[in-house]
C-alpha cells in the first residue's frame, strides 16, 4: 500500500480487520438473550443467533457474487472452519480476465499482509520449543544491528517488532523495497531513519515485522522461509504454501494480480514480496489456509499433537498496542497483537482477524470468533476496494446476529478509496503558465550521495535529464516544471496511478549543489548531495 498522508486511515484499516468491523448496532442486540453470566468475565457473551450457521453458509455464495459483482474483482476464493474442519470452500469468478479459468478451492493467491499472522504463529511455535521467547530482544540474534537510537536497537523485543511498537514510522523501509534493495540492505538502512517513542507508539512497518522474523529464523539456524514451511505449513498439511515468489510463479492454478487502473481492474503488474516476506509474502489456498485457522480455534493444537502452546499463542493474539486509539470517549480503539488485530465484539466475544493488500493487485482478509469456534478466509485478486473485508463481515454478521447489520461493501469501499490517491506535490497539478526557464541542463548532471536511499545519477539523455535510483539502476525521466524544479511520475506500490513528484534542486553559483524528491521525502531523508 502506498504511503500517502493516510496514517489514520492505515491504522484503521491496513492490511487489518477495521475497527469498523468490531462496530454493531446495540438495539439488535437488545432482543438476544444472555448466557453464561456469573462466570468469568470474558465469557459474559451474548447468544448466537439461531441456526446462524446455517443460515451464513446457505447465504455466501450469493454473499461473494453480490460484492464480486459491486467490487468488480474479477476472482474470490472462500473457505469456513467450524468443529475442528472446513465446512464450505469454493472459489468464485477468474483467476484472470479475459481468460475463462475459473477460480476453485485450490487456486493460489498471495496474501499479502495475512502473512502476518502466519509469521505470528511459526513464531509461536518456536516459542513453543524454547527456541526463542517473545521477550527476547533482536540483538541477541542479530549483534550487528542498528537503530538511530542505540538503547532501542539493544532492547527492543520480538514482541515489539511484532507489535509495530519500536518507533520506526509508518511503512519504513517500503520505498527502499520499491527501489530494489534487498532484505538485508533495507534492514540495514533503517538505521538511519528518526524513532518515535519507543514502546509509546504505533507504527505499521512491514520491515519491523521482518526483523522480528529474522532474528527468529537466525536463533532456529535457518533461513526464514525453510523454517516458516518446517515449522507451520508442512506439519499442517498446507501443501500449497510457500514464503517464496518464485513457487507462486510456478503454480499452474494461480490467481493474477488486478490492479484497479483507470476505473477498472487490470492484470498488469507482477509483485514480487520476498524481501518483506515474513510481512508480506506468502503464497497460499483457502484450504491450506483453513488448516491454519483450525489450528488457531484448537489453541496451537494439530492431529492431536501440540505445535504451539496455548500460552505462545495466547501472547500473539493478547493487545499490545493501541493501532487505532479512540477519538472520543464514545468510541471504541482498535488494539494489535504480534501480527494480529484483536478486539472485542459489541456482543462480547473476542475476534482476530487481519487484511493484506497489494494496491498492485491482491486483497485479502480472516476472522476468528473462538468462542463460537468459527473462522472465515476469503482471498481475491484486485486491489483492495473492500471486497474481501465485507464477505467475512457479512457473513460473520449472520452467523452472530441471524442478519446484517449494515452495508459493509459500502462501509468499506469508502474507507478505502485514499488508499487510491496519487502522492507526491505535483499530482494533479498542471505546470505554471508563465514557468521559469530552467538553468543548462549539464548543471544538473552528476553524481549525488544519501545514507538512506543510496547514490543516485543524472544524465542528459535526448535532451532530457534522467535520474538513476537504486541498486536495480531505475531509471526516471525528469520533466522540467518551474525553474530549478523538475517533476517525475513514480508508479509503483506505494505510488498509485497519477503519482507526480516534484524534485528541487539546491543551487549554487549556478550549479546543482544536491535535490530533494518530494514523495520520498516523508521521513526527511531524500536529500541528495554531490
Amino acid at each position: 500500500m502506498h504511503v500517502a498522508a493516510i496514517k489514520d486511515l492505515a491504522r484503521m484499516l491496513r492490511l487489518s480487520a477495521l475497527t469498523v468491523a468490531l462496530t454493531v448496532a446495540a438495539p439488535v442486540l437488545a432482543h438476544q438473550t444472555l448466557v453464561d453470566v456469573g462466570k468469568t468475565p470474558g465469557q459474559d457473551v451474548v447468544a448466537m443467533a439461531d441456526k446462524g450457521l446455517d443460515k451464513a453458509i446457505a447465504a455466501l455464495p450469493e454473499i461473494v457474487a453480490s460484492i464480486l459483482k459491486r467490487s468488480g474483482v474479477p476472482g474470490a476464493a472462500v473457505a469456513v472452519v467450524h468443529g475442528g474442519k472446513t465446512i464450505f470452500a469454493q472459489g468464485f469468478g477468474v483467476r484472470q480476465l479475459g481468460k475463462p479459468t475459473p477460480v476453485d478451492p485450490g487456486t493460489v493467491f498471495q496474501i499479502a499482509s495475512v502473512s502476518k499472522s502466519l509469521t505470528a504463529s511459526v513464531i509461536a511455535v518456536e516459542v513453543s520449543k524454547g527456541v526463542v521467547a517473545w521477550d527476547d530482544p533482536v540483538a541477541r540474534y542479530l549483534p550487528d544491528f542498528k537503530l538511530s537510537d542505540p538503547y532501542v536497537a539493544k532492547h527492543a523485543t520480538i514482541g515489539d517488532f511484532m507489535a509495530h511498537r519500536t518507533g520506526l514510522p509508518f511503512a519504513a523501509g517500503d520505498e527502499l523495497e520499491d527501489l530494489g534493495y534487498d532484505r538485508t540492505q533495507i534492514i540495514q538502512r533503517l538505521s538511519h531513519l528518526p524513532l518515535d517513542p519507543f514502546r509509546a507508539s504505533y507504527h505499521y512497518a512491514n520491515f519491523g515485522t521482518t526483523i522480528a522474523a529474522e532474528a527468529v529464523a537466525v536463533a532456529a539456524g535457518k533461513k526464514w522461509e525453510d523454517l516458516a514451511a518446517q515449522a507451520l505449513f508442512k506439519p499442517l498439511g498446507m501443501t500449497s504454501t510457500s514464503s517464496r515468489h518464485a513457487d507462486y510463479l510456478a503454480r499452474d492454478d494461480r490467481a493474477v494480480l488486478h490492479a484497479l487502473e483507470g476505473g477498472k481492474f487490470q492484470p498488469l503488474f507482477d509483485r514480487n514480496p520476498d524481501e518483506q516476506s515474513p510481512a508480506g509474502g506468502v503464497s497460499s489456498t483457502v484450504l491450506d489456509l483453513a488448516k491454519w485457522l483450525e489450528f488457531l480455534l484448537a489453541n496451537g493444537q494439530h492431529d492431536g499433537r501440540q505445535l504451539a502452546t496455548p500460552d505462545a499463542l495466547r501472547a500473539a493474539m493478547s493487545p499490545h498496542s493501541f493501532s487505532a486509539p479512540a477519538h472520543s470517549l464514545d468510541a471504541r480503539p482498535g488494539f494489535y497483537g504480534y501480527g494480529f488485530n484483536t478486539g472485542i465484539n459489541a456482543n462480547g466475544r473476542t475476534s482476530f482477524s487481519h487484511s493484506g493488500a497489494f494496491l498492485l493487485g491482491a486483497a485479502t482478509s480472516y476472522l476468528i470468533i473462538p468462542s463460537a469456534d468459527i473462522g472465515i478466509v476469503v482471498l481475491t485478486n484486485g486491489s483492495p476496494v473492500g471486497a474481501a473485508e465485507s464477505i467475512g463481515m457479512q457473513f460473520m454478521d449472520i452467523v452472530q446476529y441471524g442478519e446484517p447489520l449494515r452495508d459493509w461493501y459500502a462501509a468499506y469501499n469508502g474507507l478505502m478509496r485514499p488508499f487510491f490517491n496519487p502522492v507526491g506535490d505535483l499530482a494533479g497539478k498542471r505546470p505554471p503558465a508563465q514557468a521559469q526557464a530552467p538553468g543548462a541542463l549539464e548543471s544538473y548532471t552528476g553524481h549525488y550521495k544519501n545514507a538512506y536511499f543510496g547514490a543516485a545519477d543524472i544524465k542528459i539523455d535526448k535532451q532530457q535529464l534522467v535520474l538513476t535510483l537504486g541498486p536495480r539502476h531505475e531509471r526516471i525521466v525528469m520533466a522540467h516544471w518551474d525553474g530549478d524544479t523538475f517533476a517525475v511520475a513514480p508508479r509503483s506500490e506505494n505510488a498509485p496511478e497519477g503519482s507526480r513528484s516534484s524534485v528541487r534542486f539546491l543551487m549554487k553559483d549556478g550549479k546543482a549543489r544536491g535535490f530533494t524528491i518530494e514523495y520520498l521525502n516523508q521521513n526527511g531523508m531524500a536529500t541528495w548531495r554531490r
